[in-house]
């Protein structure tokens, strides 16, 4: 995908798409014999100078983006049916023969099933794409509260004639060594390690119930289910910023 991208004539009129980019993935993946069989869930953005992006969002990972202190938008899952999401699989043939003879069908989605979505960004904002072990145990609410403290804290938002606003630091917070850590040395790179280790305590915490938990209750009203829930976790940040 990365090459794809990397080799688009970004003048041609007709650019490349979030969905057409996860369609070359994936089928870069099936066309590896290396790969026997496996799935995974996908959520696959697309930028461009003029500040519109398209997310392309398969399965239960996804994306919110904040905007000064506020929720602008979050993406919901595509389940079949309680934690069952949508996938791009692999299916070895002997599953698909036993499948066959013993009846039923293995899940398999593809590209063209992922929810396509428009967006605009301003500047200041903050982008999170994260896999369901963030989502499962955070919700939109908590990572706005995660962004807001450290996005305040270090002025890249802060307080003006208006109201909140986004400050002139912001360019030095984004830029390499703008955080004075040896790893963490941009913003956008300690988000994504704060809510990545926010959502691990999380997901081992037995008494704080997260987003799972209350589906839990919600779709099993006699399950005795509490805290968090143990999955893949991985968080991708990226901060507007106007240059």
């Amino acid at each position: 995908m990365v090459e794809a991208a990397e080799n688009t004539d970004k003048t041609a009129e007709e650019t490349l798409g979030a969905e057409k980019l996860l369609k070359i993935g994936y089928d870069g993946v099936v066309a590896d014999e290396a790969i026997a069989g496996g799935g995974s869930t996908a959520c696959v953005a697309v930028g461009k100078g003029n500040g519109s992006f398209q997310v392309a969002n398969l399965g239960d990972s996804g994306f919110v983006q904040l905007r000064l202190n506020a929720v602008h938008y979050y993406s919901n899952p595509q389940t079949h049916a309680f934690n069952t999401p949508y996938q791009l699989s692999i299916i070895p043939p002997k599953i698909l023969a036993r499948s066959k003879l013993f009846g039923g069908q293995p899940l398999s989605d593809y590209p063209r099933d992922a929810s396509v979505t428009d967006h605009q960004v301003r500047h200041g904002d903050v982008l999170v794409f994260a896999t369901d072990g963030v989502w499962d145990n955070l919700s939109s609410v908590d990572l706005l509260r995660i962004v807001s403290r450290h996005m305040t804290s270090f002025q890249a938002w802060q307080v003006g004639e208006k109201g909140l606003e986004v400050s002139d630091h912001i360019r030095d917070l984004t830029s390499e060594g703008g955080i004075p850590k040896e790893h963490e040395n941009t913003l956008q790179t300690l988000l994504a390690v704060t809510i990545t280790g926010e959502a691990k305590m999380a997901s081992l915490n037995t008494k704080r119930d997260g987003p799972f938990a209350r589906e839990v209750k919600r779709f099993y009203p006699g399950e005795d289910y509490h805290g968090g829930k143990v999955d893949d976790i991985c968080t991708v940040v990226a901060i507007v910023v106007e240059r």
